[in-house]
């Protein structure tokens, strides 16, 4: 797939991402790719690429650009159990400061950037997102109605607003939950929001799964899960972005 790294405006500074595009040229559907809290790195830019693959046009943003171009915070090839408390210790801080307020800013400059590229073709766009990443998907679906086709996201925590902020969804919503971020009841109480609000959704906890299940650089990794995470995202992108 032919990939760039791109450099997006935005009201605070740059952001530095990284994109990947279908081959043969032409113009093809937009997706913003939110990645978890460890930002941008080799499997990110994996999953973009294949998701390009399928006919589809993908912006995957450095979240905390305003500390620093990609990567942020220096991470072993393997986020093992040992490594994680050092990781999170200089991770944490960055998510604290990224205010529900930045993140709206920065995702209307993230789909005004992804929607003028000659390489994406006119019409409704998907977001997507992981862990942390999850929630600004979340977010920004929200806050764009007209223009957010669909909205996947994958062990987030996606009613960290509360659950009246889904409420202003019009995007068809995949919500994939880890087994050890969300009891049934939880997940009970979460879709029937979803209902009350009137979103077409589809919201499940993903069996004998723990949070950061899709992500093949860290111990939660799950590939059995990871396949359910492209069997669910692809069809809803089919439908709400191609028509299929």
């Amino acid at each position: 797939m032919p990939t760039t790294m791109l450099h997006v405006p935005t009201p605070d500074g740059r952001a530095d991402a990284f994109a990947a595009f279908p081959e043969g040229g032409g113009r093809h559907p937009g997706v913003l790719m939110y990645p978890d809290g460890f930002g941008i790195r080799p499997v990110l830019r994996e999953m973009a690429r294949e998701l390009a693959g399928h006919g589809y046009c993908v912006l995957v943003p450095n979240t905390f650009y305003r500390h620093g171009p990609t990567p942020v915070i220096e991470l072993p090839e393997y986020i093992g159990e040992e490594a994680r408390p050092a990781v999170f210790a200089r991770l944490m801080p960055l998510i604290e400061e990224h205010t529900a307020e930045r993140a709206l800013r920065d995702a209307d400059a993230y789909l005004g950037f992804l929607t003028t590229r000659p390489e994406v073709a006119a019409g409704p766009v998907a977001v997507t997102g992981y862990c942390f990443g999850g929630l600004l998907a979340t977010r920004t679906a929200a806050a764009h109605p007209g223009l957010v086709a669909a909205v996947a996201a994958f062990h987030a925590p996606v009613a960290a607003d509360g659950l009246d902020a889904l409420a202003g969804i019009t995007a068809r919503v995949h919500f994939g939950h880890a087994e050890s971020d969300l009891t049934p009841e939880s997940l009970g109480e979460l879709n029937r929001a979803l209902d009350a609000a009137g979103v077409d959704h589809t919201s499940e906890i993903y069996p004998g799964t723990v949070h950061g299940f899709t992500m093949s650089d860290t111990d939660a990794f799950d590939p059995a899960a990871l396949k359910h995470h492209w069997d669910r995202l692809l069809p809803l992108l089919d439908r709400t972005l191609t028509g299929g």
